[in-house]
């Protein structure tokens, strides 16, 4: 199972593989207290599509859609996350206020489609 979180929200015992999908620290959390099994920095929205989306949820759409186009070049990092999830649950985590507007729901969604096809 795929999960999505808040980042700032404690851990579960049912998060699994608590993996954190941002290209930024959170700000204001030490990562003492982030609770992360992983950093995936990479597998995160370039910089300039973060920049350019910056959480508008006018933009939403075409965000989705280029992070989607983003994800299909970065295979290596969709890989290791698809054999984590297949062997435990795992819990994408996200810094963002909006908590159905944010990269790592794309990534779900992505992710939950490639296990699907295989």
């Amino acid at each position: 199972m795929i999960r999505v979180k808040r980042v700032y929200e404690q851990p579960s015992d049912q998060d699994g593989l608590r993996v954190l999908v941002d290209r930024l620290w959170p700000r204001g959390l030490r990562k003492s207290e982030a609770g992360l099994d992983l950093w995936m920095k990479e597998i995160a929205p370039e910089d300039r599509l973060r920049k350019w989306f910056s959480h508008d949820p006018e933009k939403w759409e075409e965000f989705r859609k280029c992070y989607l186009k983003e994800l299909e070049q970065k295979e290596e990092y969709v890989y290791e996350l698809l054999e984590r999830a297949r062997k435990t649950d795992l819990t994408l985590l996200y810094a963002a206020k909006d908590k159905t507007l944010n990269n790592a729901t794309v990534l779900k969604e992505y992710l939950e489609s490639r296990l699907e096809r295989q």
